[in-house]
């Protein structure tokens, strides 16, 4: 099979991802995973202003075709906090691969704050 039958299928031009739709990701997923109860605010002055992609609880850099996490999260009381980072860094990866196919560097998870009006599910 040559390149022209490869191509045959897919129609010219490109797509473009904005840092907005990778906060959505980010942030739907990890509110997803059981003993998240929010997303808190990030920490920081004006600086986290003139960040690209920054959401509440979420800031998102890209470089080329990677991107880079920070996650700032409340969490349930009760919850073993290891185990729900890395359920969020293994979530959080996941689905922005598999939805916009662009590689992760790394989810970084920050605690926040432990909410004792929730209880882990």
């Amino acid at each position: 099979m040559d390149n022209k039958d490869q191509d045959a299928g897919r129609a010219p031009g490109t797509t473009t991802i904005a840092p907005g739709v990778l906060v959505t990701i980010a942030r739907l997923t990890a509110l997803g995973v059981p003993g998240v109860v929010s997303m808190a605010p990030i920490p920081g002055g004006v600086n986290r202003f003139f960040r690209r992609g920054s959401g509440e609880g979420v800031r998102i850099e890209v470089d080329e075709n990677a991107v880079a996490v920070e996650l700032y999260l409340e969490l349930a009381q009760d919850t073993n906090v290891r185990e729900i980072s890395r359920k969020v860094q293994s979530d959080v990866t996941r689905a922005i691969e598999d939805m916009v196919g662009m590689q992760v560097q790394y989810v970084n998870v920050h605690i926040e704050d432990i909410d004792y009006n929730h209880v882990a599910t």
